[in-house]
C-alpha cells in the first residue's frame, strides 16, 4: 500500500488548477493546468491500508486502485501502467470523463475528502504515453474466427480491442467519417482534447484492429448480410435516441436536440466545413437539462461568443453535502460546479418550460418557464408561476431514450425492453444467436466506465462462444447495477 501514515499526514484533497476563465473559453484546449508531481505523490500517498478498498466495488471495472496508488506514490510509473491497463483499456478517457463513483465509495471518504483517483488515473496515462510506454500488444496467434463491432465508442473499442487481442479478426463499422463515435462528436475538445483518442487507435490499429468508418449499417450494410459475413457481430451503438420535449412551439427555428449543435462544433474543431452551423455566435443560448450533456453545451457555448447562457433544471437543487439516503460508499447525488458553469450563464432549477415561443419569422425568440411542483410523484408546472426567458437558440439536452432500432427490428430478430434498451441474456447475447450487445445499447444511458466494462465482458462471452473457452475477464454482467446507479 501506499504510505501508511500518508492520510493522517496529508488530510486535503489538492487538484490541478483549472486555467483562467478569461484564458481558456478562447479556445477548445483543456480546461487543466499541468498538473505538479509532488502534489500527485501526496495525493497518492493519502491512499490508505483499509482493508478492504470500496473503490474496487464503487468501479465497474474493478480498478486496482490501490496498487497503482502506491506505484505511484513510489515513482513507479511503468508499473502503474501495467497495473491500470490489466482492467482499464482506456484510463485516458475514463480519468477525463468519468465522474469518478469510486472516489464516492473511497474509505478514506467516510470522514475526510477522498483520494484523488481520478487525477492519479489519468496521470499515470499520461506519463505512459509521454515515455511511449504504451505499446501495441498483437495476439502472438490468429485464431480464423471473425467478429464485427458495430459503434466505435467506447464500448464498441474495448470489445474490439479485446477480441483482437484474443487472436480474432475485428472490423468496426462506424457510421461517422471518423472513428470514436461519442469520444469524437459528443464530447467538446475543453474536456478531452481529440488527440488522446487518435493515439489509442494507432495503438489498436497496430494490434490489428480494422477500422471501416462513413459505413451505416442497416443502410450500406444490411444487419443480415453483416451477420452472415462474420461468426460474431458485437452491438455497440449507444443509446443515441434523444428525448424529446415536445410542447408548443417545438417546431420553431432555433431549436435543436444537444448532440446536432455539439457534433457540428466538433466538426469545425476537427477542420470541416460545416454549412449553416447551428452556433451561440451573438444568441441568447438556453440549455435545458442539467447533466453532463448539458453542462458541455453551455461551455461550447461560451466559446462561441454567446450573449447569455440559462441552465433550465427541472428538478431541485442538489445539497452540498451527501444526503442520509445515499450514505457512503453510494454514489450521492450532490451539487457540482464544473468547468462549463464556472465560466458563466445561470443556473435555474425547478423550472419546467411550458412552451417556445417564437416571432413572425418562424424562430424561437423566449420560452414560457413555469416553477416545477410535485403531484403525486410526478413534476409539473405550476400554475400561476409562469415567465418568459428570452431565447434565440434552445438546445434540449434532456438524456436519451435508446438506440435506433428501425433497421434492427426490421432486418433482424431484436427485441427491445420497455426502456428502449436493446434485450439480451446474462452473456450479452440478444434474441439472434451470434448477435452480442454492449454498453448504453444494452444498458441504457450510463457512464463511460460501465461502457467499457460492458464491452471488456461481451468480448469474453464472444470468445467463449466462438473458442469454447475464454481467458478474458468479464468484469461485469448485464444484471449488475453497482452502487453508484
Amino acid at each position: 500500500m501506499a504510505d501508511p501514515k500518508g492520510f493522517m499526514k496529508v488530510t486535503e484533497r489538492e487538484t490541478p488548477a483549472r486555467r483562467p476563465v478569461p484564458v481558456r473559453i478562447m479556445d477548445w484546449k483543456e480546461v487543466y493546468e499541468p498538473g505538479d508531481k509532488a502534489v500527485l505523490t501526496r495525493q497518492a500517498g493519502r491512499c490508505m491500508d483499509c482493508g478492504v478498498p470500496f473503490c474496487h466495488q464503487g468501479c465497474p471495472l474493478g480498478n486496482l486502485i490501490p496498487e497503482w496508488n502506491d506505484l505511484t506514490w513510489k515513482g513507479e510509473g511503468r508499473a502503474a501502467i501495467d497495473r491500470l491497463h490489466a482492467t482499464n483499456n482506456f484510463p485516458e478517457f475514463t480519468g477525463r470523463l468519468c465522474p469518478a463513483p469510486c472516489e464516492s465509495a473511497c474509505v478514506l471518504g467516510i470522514n475526510q475528502p477522498a483520494v484523488t483517483i481520478k487525477q492519479i488515473e489519468v496521470s499515470i496515462i499520461d506519463e505512459a504515453f509521454g515515455n511511449g510506454w504504451v505499446e501495441p500488444k498483437p495476439p502472438t496467434r490468429l485464431t480464423g474466427k471473425t467478429v464485427a463491432v458495430v459503434g466505435s465508442g467506447p464500448a464498441g473499442l474495448a470489445a474490439a480491442q479485446q477480441l483482437t487481442r484474443a487472436g480474432h479478426t475485428v472490423a468496426v463499422y462506424e457510421r461517422d467519417d471518423r472513428i470514436g463515435g461519442l469520444l469524437r462528436y459528443g464530447i467538446p475538445d475543453f474536456k478531452m482534447e481529440k488527440r488522446h483518442l487518435d493515439m489509442r487507435l494507432r495503438q489498436m490499429r497496430d494490434e490489428g484492429t480494422r477500422f471501416r468508418a462513413g459505413v451505416a449499417i442497416g443502410v450500406d450494410i444490411t444487419w443480415d448480410d453483416l451477420r452472415a459475413r462474420y461468426d460474431a457481430v458485437v452491438v455497440a451503438t449507444g443509446a443515441t435516441v434523444p428525448r424529446d420535449l415536445p410542447i408548443p412551439g417545438r417546431d420553431l427555428a432555433g431549436v435543436h436536440f444537444a448532440m446536432e449543435y455539439l457534433v457540428e462544433a466538433n466538426k469545425v474543431g476537427a477542420g470541416d466545413t460545416v454549412p449553416n452551423q447551428i452556433t451561440a455566435e451573438g444568441k441568447h443560448v438556453v440549455v435545458i437539462g442539467g447533466g453532463d450533456t448539458g453542462a458541455d453545451c453551455i461551455g461550447t457555448a461560451h466559446r462561441q461568443g454567446a450573449l447569455s447562457v440559462t441552465n433550465l433544471a427541472i428538478g431541485r437543487k442538489p445539497g452540498d453535502t451527501r444526503p442520509d439516503h445515499q450514505p457512503w460508499p453510494t454514489d450521492p447525488t450532490v451539487f457540482e460546479i464544473s468547468s462549463a458553469h464556472e465560466e458563466g450563464g445561470e443556473r435555474q432549477f425547478l423550472a419546467s418550460t411550458v412552451e417556445f415561443l417564437g416571432n413572425e419569422a418562424g424562430e424561437v425568440r423566449a420560452l414560457r418557464v413555469a416553477e416545477t411542483e410535485f403531484v403525486d410523484g410526478r413534476r409539473v408546472p405550476k400554475s400561476g408561476t409562469e415567465r418568459e426567458i428570452p431565447a434565440d437558440l434552445v438546445l434540449i439536452a434532456m438524456g436519451f431514450t435508446g438506440p435506433e432500432r428501425d433497421h434492427l427490428e426490421h432486418q433482424l430478430a431484436t427485441q427491445f425492453t420497455d426502456r428502449g434498451a436493446i434485450v439480451r441474456d446474462d452473456s450479452y447475447e440478444s434474441a439472434d444467436r451470434g448477435v452480442f450487445v454492449a454498453g448504453d445499447a444494452g444498458r441504457g444511458q450510463s457512464l463511460i466506465v460501465w461502457a467499457i466494462a460492458e464491452g471488456r465482458a461481451a468480448a469474453a462471452r464472444v470468445d467463449e462462444q466462438l473458442m469454447g473457452e475464454t481467458f478474458l475477464p468479464a468484469p461485469v454482467k448485464p444484471t449488475d447495477i453497482g452502487m453508484h446507479v
